[in-house]
């Protein structure tokens, strides 16, 4: 059974690659072999159980009488439920920033980044973009950062060919400034909550080289624009009765929401309860400051009402979907011992962190980088105390060793080698039409540089602070 699972799983992985070929939906791909493999797995769960989990399943038994119910309740209770709640917590994170979105949508915050981007001047859009990008991503997921500054730069120019080149530089930016927060990406939120890593020593070893592989492409992509876009005639969105959306209301809510999701680490660390409780409490402030704010439009005889932009919450649930059907298929792979098979594998004959990044970088060019990260995290348990003594190789997977930053680092960073190799870069094709040979001939070779430059910066930085 173990065997029809793994090939269940790498089918399951080849299709998420070939999405652009096949059209079929990655999110419901994943999904499907998610759930299917744990069918698979309960199906001879007696020998799973045996061999790997015996001596808990002993203990759980105690004087019951041994069946294939009890197995099955020892599944349920001990294996599958302490997968889903790391999974489920997450999920919980994604839809609790996706409300804050809401909320900040609603208030206008996002019409003043448009405002902030305008410029005749190429140079100046080119790096406020990049900027807000960045900022955005460190604090949102990358998908729903993409997606909002898309958005805010369709606002802005018209030429197609400006908005393919500005569009490629918002995805890096996105991916590169959610690398390097704990809270920024989904991958790094699970690196952290399972113990691999952090938050201050996290930030502290990633922020340059995030910041190298963002400058470098990003000026290298601008000098291909001309010194003066396209620009459309500034008009203001209308949601509903909007009379006057006032310039302090956006900056509060701006600031209330995005410095509320810089809370959560310090939240985690002082309760010790999962990440999306500390989202929560920010959600919650956030609505009732909306409701006092807004208190005037809401009481009156034209209640307001808010413009929901339906494209961003369907494709941020589409990529919560996708995450949380990756993490069942990676799960499942780790209770079948899959996982340890990998990472012997790696150990025998490879066994050199820095080729693993480069390996698991470039795979994710084409492969979507959110699955291969989730899966690199999953090969190796997290070093206690007792890594001390270790080989320097073996050091590496301590918390905070080399081996988490690399992998989401080069697995971001790597993922923009493609547009396919990321979500935000499907998004870019969607709205702009942007081709895969267009992406390769434009944009390739300068995030390539940019990776090679991130990983210096990261040696250089993780010499010193050593």
């Amino acid at each position: 059974m173990t065997i029809a699972i793994v090939i269940l799983m790498l089918l399951g992985y080849l299709l998420i690659c070939t999405e652009h070929i096949t059209r079929i939906n990655k999110a419901t791909v994943a999904l499907f072999c998610g759930v299917w493999g744990w069918v698979l797995y309960v199906c001879v769960g007696p020998y799973y159980i045996e061999t790997l989990h015996e001596a808990g399943f002993q203990e759980f038994l105690g004087t019951k009488d041994y069946s294939i119910a009890t197995v099955n309740e020892y599944i349920r209770q001990n294996v599958f439920a302490s997968h889903i709640a790391q999974l489920t917590s997450i999920v919980m994170y994604l839809l609790t920033t996706m409300a804050i979105v809401d909320v900040l949508n609603n208030n206008g915050c996002f019409d003043l980044l448009a405002k902030l981007c305008r410029s005749r001047s190429s140079w100046v859009t080119v790096w406020m973009l990049a900027l807000c990008s960045f900022g955005l991503s460190a604090n949102l997921d990358n998908l729903t950062s993409a997606v909002v500054m898309l958005m805010v730069m369709n606002q802005l120019v018209v030429n197609h060919r400006q908005r393919m080149l500005l569009g490629a530089i918002i995805v890096i930016a996105t991916n590169c400034g959610g690398c390097f927060t704990v809270i920024g990406d989904v991958t790094s939120l699970l690196v952290w909550t399972r113990g691999a890593v952090t938050p201050t020593n996290y930030t502290a070893a990633l922020v340059l080289p995030a910041l190298f592989a963002t400058i470098i492409p990003t000026y290298l992509i601008g000098r291909k624009l001309p010194g003066h876009l396209d620009l459309k005639r500034s008009s203001i969105m209308y949601r509903g009765d909007d009379a006057d959306v006032k310039l302090w209301q956006q900056i509060l809510m701006l600031f209330l929401g995005m410095g509320g999701l810089w809370f959560v680490p310090t939240f985690y660390r002082l309760t010790n309860l999962p990440p999306f409780l500390g989202a929560l409490c920010v959600l919650g402030v956030l609505w009732v400051v909306n409701e006092i704010i807004n208190r005037k439009r809401i009481l009156s005889d034209q209640p307001f009402t808010s413009h929901t932009n339906r494209s961003l919450q369907y494709e941020v649930m589409q990529m919560i979907m996708f995450f949380l059907g990756i993490g069942l298929s990676v799960d499942i792979l780790i209770e079948v011992g899959a996982m340890q098979h990998v990472a012997n594998w790696c150990d025998q004959y490879i066994h050199n962190i820095y080729i693993l990044s480069l390996v698991l970088g470039a795979v994710s060019s084409v492969m979507d980088n959110v699955a291969l990260v989730i899966s690199g995290i999953s090969i190796y348990p997290v070093l206690g105390d007792n890594a001390i003594g270790m080989t320097e190789y073996m050091q590496s997977f301590v918390e905070n060793g080399q081996y988490w930053h690399l992998i989401t680092l080069s697995g971001c960073v790597g993922g923009c080698l493609l547009p396919i190799g990321n979500t935000a870069g499907y998004a870019l094709m969607k709205a702009e039409d942007v081709t895969i040979w267009w992406y390769i001939k434009h944009i390739t070779a300068k995030v390539l540089l940019g990776w090679f430059c991130a990983l210096g910066i990261y040696f250089l930085v993780d010499y010193f602070l050593r």
